[in-house]
């Protein structure tokens, strides 16, 4: 159990912790309070949250109580963790709208009918000023300088605002609010889920252990998985398109997808590994990898078909033979119109300028020729086929 629990973990503070508090709960005969808190920031949740949730999942499943704390008091503030400038905050409604879509997802890996949801505004909504006041006279200004975001941007002469500093003072308040005995979280979280431990001391409770996972990168294989990056690999993601999604991430990449986003046992996972390094093909790797994702978030009939759609799609170097999907001509603004134009109705998730940037790297077609002039002229027509990127094939009906 001990081990199953460790797997993938980055951080366990103190270090002992989790043996501790799992022996504290048997001898108490209760289960452990385990918290993950989010800020509803966006509303779609990616496999880099699943790496936290897979682990919450574990818990669960050994009978312990989950509490996701939904940050509806903290999102309005903007927590900066790993941002070299305030973040914007957020407003009650789009809190709420973002909150109730995590909410929905979180359904595909925890279940959340046995799970606590909290929001952080029933208690820090009711905070008087004398209160707040008392609260942060608990927190030296030294300690918050020793988060490093805000020690770089203090040494950078960049402007650190009151209300960032008092962010990670509120999200360990809400520890003490719900009694927590692990905090879960990412490697970027460390110091907002210590601050819960200092605060749960002050207020004389036995401290959380803090529990962190690694950072999933996304698929540039450079950057953490973030929305904000337009590199994740999202929970809702229909089938085909996780399938693509996977087979794009560098190979530098296929360990980590591997060890943070499959449900493969340990020894498969060491097997998979092994034959990487005894020079399988990647692609076979990545294929694996790719179907057993979907299978967790959708079915295994879904990962079938969408290895033999990428098959055809992708490994069939026929144009025309390739899956299209149609669109009526009636949909669109004009009938004629310019590349970029048509590109960008089509592809309304990417900006213009990401579209312009595509098409002069030479990645859009147009009845199987290429085109990198962003304003060339076209007319549309029934039956035109347009190629936009690796993954985006559309036929115009």
């Amino acid at each position: 159990m001990i081990r199953t629990l460790q797997e993938n973990v980055s951080i366990i503070l103190p270090e002992n912790g989790l043996e501790e508090k799992l022996k504290q709960a048997k001898e108490e005969n209760r289960k452990l309070s385990i918290k993950l808190g989010f800020d509803p920031t966006a509303p779609d949740l990616h496999l880099g949250h699943a790496v936290v949730l897979k682990k919450l999942k574990q818990f669960q499943d050994l009978g312990h109580q989950i509490i996701i704390v939904v940050g509806s008091f903290t999102a309005r503030i903007g927590d900066p963790t790993g941002k070299n400038k305030a973040r914007k905050p957020l407003s009650a409604e789009d809190v709420q709208n973002n909150a109730q879509t995590y909410i929905n997802q979180l359904s595909k890996i925890i279940d959340v009918e046995k799970t606590k949801i909290v929001f952080n505004s029933d208690w820090l909504d009711a905070l008087n000023f004398s209160e707040i006041i008392q609260l942060l006279s608990n927190v030296t200004v030294a300690q918050l300088m020793h988060r490093n975001d805000f020690n770089k941007r203090f040494t950078e002469n960049t402007p650190i605002a009151m209300h960032e500093l008092v962010y990670p003072i509120l999200q360990g308040f809400d520890s003490v609010k719900i009694e927590c005995d692990i905090e879960m979280g990412g490697t970027d979280q460390l110091f907002n889920c210590t601050m819960g431990r200092q605060l749960q001391e002050v207020h004389q409770m036995s401290a959380q252990i803090v529990m962190c996972m690694p950072l999933l990168k996304g698929l540039d294989g450079k950057e953490k998985m973030s929305k904000s990056l337009n590199n994740i690999i999202g929970l809702t993601d229909e089938p085909n398109e996780m399938f693509g999604k996977t087979m794009s991430i560098p190979d530098a990449l296929i360990d980590e997808f591997i060890d943070l986003t499959t449900d493969f046992s340990i020894e498969e996972k060491a097997s998979l590994k092994s034959k990487i390094e005894n020079g399988e093909n990647p692609m076979n790797i990545k294929k694996i990898v790719a179907k057993n994702i979907i299978t967790q978030y959708h079915d295994g009939e879904a990962a079938e078909n969408a290895e033999q759609f990428f098959n055809k799609q992708f490994q069939n170097k026929n144009f025309d033979e390739k899956s299209f999907e149609p669109v009526p001509i009636t949909t669109l603004n004009q009938r004629t119109t310019t590349v970029l134009e048509l590109c960008h109705q089509l592809k309304k998730d990417l900006s213009k300028s990401a579209v312009r940037r595509l098409i002069e790297s030479g990645g859009v077609q147009v009845d199987s020729i290429k085109i990198v002039d962003p304003d060339r002229p076209i007319e549309l027509v029934k039956a035109m086929k347009i190629k936009i990127g690796r993954r985006s094939f559309f036929e115009l009906i």
